[in-house]
């Protein structure tokens, strides 16, 4: 308590011109006193036919009054240094570079606690006294500190500006109407600022109906997450008693589907994790933004306001839904089928019913459909960098640039035999397998066709039945110079749209989307495909015409 007291003695020692511990302190007849080098200087900056007066009471002496040094005052401030205890203001009382300096404080400024409206002017609270103890003073508007007072004038008239102009949507003053907006629907800001307002809330009530909204999916979501557990828990369970009676012959398969089950289950909760992390961000943002908002409606400076409004109310769509679209909790359960199928069957079909096993192993969809994308930037957001496996290749393709450039020449390369390689037709596959969402892009040159393919890697290497298109195992666009032409299961569909050099593919594995585009200044959908993928799929080139060549493009 002692401490505190002195410290309050301390800030007595101060006064109103630099508000610093008095130095040299002198008396003046009022009984008020100050640093003498600081009351001289305000008597000659402030003299006026020989008056002088006091800063604080403001009582005035016709002449100047002779200045000598309080030894007594100046004493006691020493001894109150010395103590260690309180020698100045604080050093957060004082403004940093962020902060609104009071205008009235000559040499280091103090914090301004208020901005008038009308003298559009900051002030300390010593230096606001006046506006409530001065009566003109105290119908002044008083505001939160504002560094922006300026920006209240008018540059054409000097006045500050009161109303807002809705046909150029501006703050403007009472003479502006009169000249350059003369005609133009006008109306005070405080009415503007009444409607603008009623918007934002608008916004924010959409804002804060996202919010539960989102928080309601993510509550889904997790539910999602412990159902794909007990589903994948309970199958593992049914399967291992399943295998256990086939011990002998069935003990590798179990252990394969254990690990792919777990395998899957993983993926399916790290899908649905990411989502609720996106949505959970999604929330954090509109909490940012509802936040932004709230802090603009209370600015109580209506021309402030109205000149940060443009920049905060629009409220941007969001690019999921509203609700998640969850299927029926039938997740690994026909796993479990399967493997009684098999305990029936051992002996004659383990072979052919290990594919089946595996394929059934669902994808659990408990997400949003993703949109397609739009335009060429949204598409290049998937893309991907493909190579060309030369294993695959026929004899008659010349590789090149990095295994991504292809060309039919007329005498066979020297590569060596691999059962991979297409021997009936001029074409080759990618060496990255392709899920997900992926998009690329290939440039022909050259006389001749060239066919832009997907195919599964069990695809035939020889006979008629291997080329691109002509099964089930492979889908392909024939591009010539009159047109385009799709093949699938050796059924193909015209296609009637002028030629790029360009091609570009979309895939979308898990919603079985396939999707072939002319790129040029624009991209022009040339075939879509809706169907079923059950394996992983492969790029695919093939070439007609000697000469002819095609390469995936580099994306950038």
């Amino acid at each position: 308590m002692a401490k505190k007291r002195v410290k309050l003695d301390l800030e007595s020692f101060s006064y109103s011109i630099c508000l610093d511990v008095l130095k040299e302190p002198v008396t003046i007849p009022c009984g008020h006193s100050y640093c003498m080098k600081c009351i001289k200087g305000y008597w000659n900056g402030k003299n006026k036919k020989g008056i002088h007066s006091c800063p604080q009471c403001m009582k005035t002496f016709t002449q100047m009054p002779v200045l000598e040094k309080s030894t007594m005052l100046a004493d006691l401030v020493e001894k109150l240094k010395k103590t260690g205890l309180q020698a100045s203001p604080a050093d957060h009382c004082y403004a940093g570079p962020e902060d609104v300096a009071c205008d009235f404080c000559s040499g280091r400024k103090l914090k301004a606690i208020k901005s008038c409206f009308f003298c559009l002017a900051s002030y300390c609270k010593k230096h606001l006294q006046p506006h409530y103890d001065v009566a003109p003073f105290k119908k002044h508007k008083l505001v939160e500190p504002s560094k922006n007072l300026q920006e209240n004038i008018c540059s054409d008239h000097d006045e500050v500006m009161k109303m807002f102009c809705r046909t150029d949507q501006k703050s403007i003053c009472y003479l502006c109407p009169v000249e350059e907006h003369k005609g133009h629907d006008t109306v005070s800001a405080a009415v503007e600022r009444t409607e603008r307002q009623r918007e934002l809330e608008g916004s924010r009530q959409q804002i804060q109906q996202r919010i539960q909204d989102r928080e309601k999916d993510v509550k889904l979501l997790q539910q999602q997450v412990e159902a794909i557990h007990q589903s994948a828990d309970k199958t593992e369970e049914d399967s291992e008693k399943i295998f256990t009676e086939l011990i002998r012959l069935l003990q590798k398969r179990s252990s394969d589907v254990k690990q792919q089950i777990r395998s899957q289950q993983e993926a399916e909760v790290s899908r649905v994790k990411e989502f609720q992390k996106k949505l959970e961000q999604e929330i954090t943002e509109l909490k940012r933004k509802d936040a932004e908002l709230k802090q603009l409606s209370h600015t109580e400076d209506h021309s402030q306001f109205l000149l940060n409004y443009p920049s905060v109310s629009a409220l941007s769509e969001s690019i999921y839904s509203s609700s998640i679209n969850i299927r029926p909790l039938r997740y690994f359960e026909d796993v479990t089928a399967a493997v009684s199928e098999l305990r029936d069957k051992l002996q004659d079909i383990l072979r052919e019913e290990w594919t089946n096993i595996s394929l059934r192993v669902p994808e659990v969809d408990v997400l949003l459909s993703q949109p397609e994308p739009k335009n060429r930037a949204d598409f290049l957001k998937y893309s991907c960098e493909l190579t060309l496996d030369p294993n695959t290749a026929n004899t008659c393709l010349l590789l090149s640039e990095g295994n991504r450039k292809v060309t039919l020449m007329k005498q066979s390369q020297s590569y060596s035999s691999h059962p991979d390689r297409f021997t009936e037709y001029f074409q080759v596959l990618s060496r990255e397998s392709l899920t997900g969402r992926c998009y690329w892009e290939m440039e022909m040159r050259g006389g001749g066709g060239v066919f832009v393919a997907v195919a599964y890697k069990n695809i035939s290497r020889a006979g008629d039945e291997c080329g691109f298109g002509r099964n089930d195992k492979s889908w392909a666009l024939d591009c010539y110079q009159n047109g385009y032409t799709f093949w699938y299961n050796d059924i193909k569909t015209s296609i009637s749209c002028p030629q790029s050099s360009r091609v570009g593919v979309y895939l979308d594995h898990r919603a079985g989307i396939l999707s072939f585009y002319s790129v040029s200044e624009t991209m022009t959908l040339l075939h879509r495909v809706q169907t079923t993928f059950t394996q992983p799929l492969y790029a695919g080139i093939r070439i007609l015409g000697s000469g002819a060549t095609a390469e995936l493009c580099e994306m950038k």
